[in-house]
């Protein structure tokens, strides 16, 4: 390892061979990191259609772990030493341009669009411009599932756990090829990554998803993995190499299987699932080790395939394409006049930010990246500015072009800088939570003295209710309070509806369920049929059962109310409050993520739609055996 001049001498061992891999570049990396980043904007994108494809990141994560410690054990046999100061200088050339062009790019857009836009974004650029998102976004309590406010720059927060990895993994290898053990050097990454995927589940397993997901230390066993291949491949150098033309071939084939499983998971493994953090993140990381393994083999069917035109240009681009696509879409959507946001609307929203992500990041590799790469930051001004260079009349074009891209720089920094001094502090959806937070702390206080009951005499009064929901809730809690004196809610922003079978459970146990409950959840995630069956044995046949449908832009939305509807027909103790429905004519009270009631209309919107499904629920028919028990419903309702 090199600071400066220094130098750690080598260890007495005899020095490893180099990697048999070609010295320019590794087959199939490029093919690979155009599977990730398709995954990921597919799913970013809000479609629906691949509720998993959030798992790319992880693709993403062993790749790097894999390319850096290559990079760096070749240099070590190539040099003796590590030069540490000169590889975070590559480190930076390859990462900074970019980043700080989509930065400043975006925030200057935020600004001129204005509104939820600026929620603290502030927050967001010191996250980005530090390296350290994850843990700002962990102290703030931000979940990467939350859709109540537009947060810009949510996507950087992989790049901050990459950054930290830089930044410690130099000084680790030095560290570690002092132990002349092959052995040991191996088994230590693999233990690092294995403590690292049992961290994440154990938080994960105490309701800290976003803290397992965002943390360095619990999200690191990708890169650990992607790290352990390059330290066999270079310290066995036939390492997961066949030799055979047969071989190959199975190799082949192998890889192509992990490629394939890693698609799979992404139609199916949900970001909600408590799976997900118990394993099917390390799975995922496993499975792209193995794709790696065997595409990387020289002369390779799979490692050729992955390396087709198409895939090598969306792979070159994968990074631009990352740190775009997210502000673009956010943008994009931000700008979209208000009102409904039909299926083909989301993905006209859909279309245009991927052809604007394409494009951005195509310049981006051409203008920027590259340039920097090659020449520096100093030596890569004049790609941009044409050189000092006269026109047939005589005038520096150079000139001009340096002028204009000067006066374009700064203003574009003057309006990221105005973005980051207007942040509003709360954006209107959440300002309604907030304000719905306070109208249930009121209610609470008053619950010793409740109102009198509702007009309706027919209607069950407030304090026969308990609701549990989301942000969505939070937003009309001051108007279900009102309308109904005395409920009892419990609501909390990204919300699953995989939490309510725990939730219900707990208050059973302690004689807290009342005889109804309103469940109003499914915003921020696909729900099963099974997740409802288990709520309904737990509260049983004497607490009767109101489901709110989804209101969301998103594409896992006409699904969910699919399942509320079918189960709420089927079952005569649970009834279906329309919201979804009743908000449709009325899309402009929404704020404008089109999700939460943006003042009390909507919220008066939402009481209304609950009270047509109490007021059916409670004119059912009775059975024999006592009112309302479960059992299918008449066919006419």
């Amino acid at each position: 390892m090199r600071w400066s001049k220094a130098r750690l001498p080598m260890t007495a061992t005899v020095a490893s061979p180099r990697v048999s891999t070609p010295r320019d570049r590794l087959a199939g990396l490029d093919g690979l990191r155009a599977v990730a980043v398709t995954l990921v904007v597919v799913f970013h994108l809000g479609t629906g259609v691949m509720p998993g494809g959030y798992l790319g990141v992880d693709i993403f994560f062993p790749i790097s772990g894999f390319l850096i410690t290559t990079l760096l054990l070749r240099e070590r046999a190539e040099h003796g030493t590590i030069d540490v100061l000169k590889f975070w200088q590559r480190r930076a050339r390859r990462l900074l341009p970019a980043l700080a062009v989509v930065v400043l790019v975006c925030c200057a857009a935020a600004f001129v669009v204005g509104g939820d836009l600026l929620v603290e974004i502030g927050r967001q650029v010191l996250g980005a411009s530090t390296f350290s998102y994850n843990w700002l976004a962990i102290a703030d309590g931000a979940s990467y599932l939350d859709s109540t406010t537009p947060e810009l720059f949510r996507n950087l927060w992989s790049l901050a756990v990459e950054e930290q990895f830089y930044l410690v993994w130099p000084l680790l290898v030095a560290l570690l090829w002092l132990v002349p053990s092959r052995w040991f050097r191996f088994a230590f990454v693999v233990a690092v990554a294995v403590a690292s995927a049992v961290l994440m589940g154990v938080l994960a397993m105490d309701s800290a998803s976003t803290r397992a997901y965002y943390g360095t230390d619990s999200h690191s066993f990708g890169l650990a993995l992607g790290a352990a291949l390059a330290i066999a491949r270079h310290d066995w150098p036939g390492f997961a190499v066949p030799h055979t033309r047969r071989g190959r071939i199975a190799g082949g084939g192998v890889g192509l299987l992990a490629i394939a499983g890693l698609v799979v998971l992404a139609f199916v493994m949900p970001a909600e699932s408590p799976a997900t953090y118990q394993g099917g993140l390390a799975r995922v990381a496993v499975l792209s080790v193995v794709a790696i393994a065997m595409a990387t083999v020289p002369g390779g069917l799979l490692g050729r395939g992955l390396d087709a035109r198409p895939l090598r240009w969306i792979g070159q681009r994968s990074y631009g394409i990352y740190l775009w696509h997210w502000p673009v879409f956010v943008l994009v959507a931000g700008v979209w006049p208000a009102g409904g946001r039909s299926p083909a609307t989301q993905w006209t929203i859909a279309g245009i930010a991927l052809a604007v992500t394409l494009l951005a990041a195509a310049l981006s590799y051409s203008l920027v990246e590259l340039p920097v790469r090659r020449q520096g930051f100093r030596g890569s001004l004049g790609v941009f500015t044409m050189q000092w260079r006269r026109d047939r009349w005589g005038v520096r074009r150079g000139a001009w072009a340096r002028a204009t891209v000067v006066t374009v720089a700064l203003a574009t920094t003057a309006l990221a800088v105005g973005a980051v001094a207007s942040d509003p502090g709360d954006g209107l959806a959440e300002a309604r939570i907030r304000a719905g937070q306070a109208a249930i702390a009121a209610a609470e206080a008053r619950a010793a003295a409740p109102e009198p009951a509702a007009a309706e005499p027919t209607l069950p009064r407030g304090d026969q209710m308990i609701a549990i929901g989301d942000s969505v809730m939070l937003a009309v809690a001051p108007e279900l309070t009102a309308a109904f004196p005395g409920i009892s809610i419990d609501a909390v922003v990204s919300r699953q509806m995989s939490s309510a079978p725990a939730i219900v459970k707990a208050l059973v146990e302690a004689k807290q369920m009342r005889p109804f409950l309103v469940l109003g959840l499914g915003t921020n995630g696909g729900i099963s049929l099974d997740t409802l069956q288990q709520v309904k044995r737990i509260v049983g046949h004497r607490t009767q059962v109101v489901l709110v449908n989804v209101q969301a832009p998103r594409g896992w939305t006409p699904g969910n109310n699919d399942i509320l509807r079918g189960y709420s027909d089927r079952v005569r103790t649970v009834e279906l409050a329309d919201w979804h429905a009743a908000i449709q004519p009325r899309l402009d009270v929404l704020a404008r993520d089109q999700i939460h009631a943006g003042g009390p209309v909507g919220g008066g919107i939402y009481v209304d739609a609950l009270t047509a499904a109490l007021l059916r629920l409670v004119s059912q028919p009775e059975l024999e055996g006592g009112p309302h028990e479960s059992g299918d419903k008449p066919a006419e309702r």
